[in-house]
């Protein structure tokens, strides 16, 4: 046995889950309920008075809405009032209000040559924020107004529901449709705190955006911040892509985001935000995403299911600042776990689904193989001395019971605070669709658990699949296994290969023997010649 150099350290805390702190996924309700620093000009005021939207024909530029979030964070935090909207659309069942659609000749923009279709989002269900919405079309602000004969109500509960065109009862955000090819489909939704999503090209939404995470499971209590105002730019030619800028407001900073939009196989998003800090920020997520995973062939934890598995993201996928690619399954804890990979300049990161047969699930209602993962990049513009320079990949794993519950949540961590009444500015990049590719690497296709030889060991096979685990003929390369336990022990003489050529793909089989303790970090790759020919598998195993 080898050891691997240290790269990334995983960190286990247990914490009982809090629903009132955001800490445990209920359901959804509580989503809905670096670069340069700047000081702000001195002597700046904090103003009282409403903050005023742009109004009709008001001209728009890139600056335009990072002003807004300056304005707005030089004034105290003021929360908007959610109690507003009327009962009926607030008593609805998801089904029932996820039934409401916009007509399809009601489509803003629908039929013109960019191709993309904006659909104004009602609130009611759960998603009581009201967020203005605007269009911008040849340089200049439209507001979008509600109006009932622009809906289908989808269900008598809805027709009963939606107010009469003289009443509106705002907008809760907006869903966005764009082609791909010659199909048309849904692509994008911006709904429910700062949550939005992605599609690529054939595939169902999954993983979720978090534009901005504070103390996220932080003792303290988590803070939303949430949507204010969406602003989208009608493209302006056929290829071009599509442009939103959103407002965001919370207690402890203001910020303004941009997102250029493009659809393809793989959808990519390129976002600059301008973050106004009003007090001091010492927990910042940033690239958040979240998804749910129920239960898996690692994990089966109180699963009497029919079906094999249900997950939108099946690991956590790292190319760290020292060019290691990590994979570490996700799970469905008895308990809150944290783990925080340390990092200085990190590649990339993200929830991925690498499962891509329906036979992986055997789920004739959900079709969690069309998932997409989602890539971050960080911007090259911040610098390792920036906020995506030292800091920390973080993944949290939440006990669920339902797969409505978006349970395991990874962002970047800064390790820096950030100053009250500065103004940060940071950019990165999101890809929706496929996973990121890992070759010339093996990558690891499967994670298996189950009982050891005797109690308490437990069994693992863990699968490598690609073609530098064989010589050009099908024979396996010789192999190094790096394999270590932190705490507990690997079994001696438990460890062995398997493989398989017509699949390309060596198993490696082991048993860990984790004594009394009730967590242990595994940590497994394959060299050849010392060189890494594998990705880094990581694993937590807990009761």
């Amino acid at each position: 046995m080898t050891h691997p150099t240290d790269l990334a350290t995983d960190l286990a805390t247990d914490l009982a889950p809090r629903d009132a702190r955001g800490l445990r996924l209920s359901r959804r309700e509580w989503l809905a309920g670096a670069a340069a620093l700047t000081v702000l000009p001195g002597g700046a005021r904090a103003e009282t008075a409403p903050l005023a939207l742009p109004a009709a024909g008001t001209p728009f530029s890139d600056a335009t809405v990072p002003d807004l979030a300056r304005a707005l964070g030089n004034r105290p935090f003021v929360a908007p009032a959610t109690n507003d909207v009327p009962d009926t659309l607030k008593s609805l069942s998801r089904e029932q209000y996820e039934a409401i659609r916009i007509r399809p000749d009601r489509l803003i923009w629908g039929g013109e040559p960019h191709g993309f279709a904006v659909e104004p989002l009602v609130r009611g269900f759960f998603y009581s924020d009201r967020v203005a919405l605007f269009l911008v079309e040849d340089g200049v602000v439209r507001p979008i107004a509600y109006d009932r004969l622009n809906y289908e109500a989808g269900s008598e509960a809805g027709e009963m529901a939606l107010p009469a065109i003289d009443r509106d009862p705002g907008f809760s955000g907006l869903r966005i449709r764009a082609r791909f090819g010659a199909a048309h489909q849904d692509f994008a939704v911006f709904q429910g705190a700062c949550f939005f999503r992605l599609v690529g090209q054939g595939q169902e939404f999954g993983v979720d955006g978090r534009a901005l995470l504070l103390r996220p499971a932080d003792p303290r209590g988590e803070e939303f911040p949430r949507w204010r105002a969406l602003f989208v730019e009608r493209p302006r030619a056929p290829d071009a892509p599509l442009v939103v800028h959103a407002l965001i407001d919370s207690d402890s900073l203001a910020a303004s985001l941009r997102l250029e939009l493009r659809p393809g196989e793989t959808s990519t998003a390129a976002l600059t935000a301008t973050l106004v800090t009003r007090k001091e920020i010492d927990h910042l997520g940033l690239g958040g995403m979240q998804a749910p995973f129920l239960f898996g062939p690692h994990d089966r934890r109180g699963a009497d299911d029919a079906r094999a598995a249900a997950y939108a993201a099946g690991g956590l996928q790292i190319r760290s600042g020292s060019d290691e690619a990590i994979w570490r399954p996700v799970r469905n804890p008895e308990t809150l776990q944290i783990s925080s990979f340390v990092d200085n300049a990190p590649k990339g990161f993200g929830l991925t689904q690498r499962d891509r047969d329906p036979v992986a699930f055997e789920d004739d209602a959900h079709p969690w193989e069309r998932c997409p993962s989602l890539w971050v990049e960080p911007g090259e513009a911040a610098g390792a001395e920036g906020l995506w320079g030292e800091g920390a990949v973080t993944l949290l794993e939440i006990p669920s019971d339902a797969e409505v519950n978006e349970n395991v949540i990874a962002y970047w961590r800064p390790k820096a605070k950030l100053p009250g009444g500065r103004e940060i500015r940071l950019d990165y990049r999101q890809s929706w669709g496929r996973e990121s590719a890992v070759a010339p690497l093996a990558a690891v296709t499967s994670t298996r658990s189950g009982r050891g030889a005797a109690n308490p060991r437990r069994l693992f096979l863990v699968d490598f699949t690609g073609d530098a685990l064989f010589t050009a003929e099908g024979a396996v390369v010789p192999l190094e296994t790096v394999l270590i336990a932190s705490p507990g022990r690997i079994v001696e003489g438990a460890t062995r290969w398997i493989a398989h050529p017509q699949r390309r793909t060596v198993r490696v089989a082991f048993e860990l023997d984790p004594g009394s303790e009730r967590a242990c970090e595994l940590r497994l790759a394959l060299k050849t010649g010392g060189r890494p020919i594998t990705e880094t598998w990581l694993y937590r195993w807990t009761p």
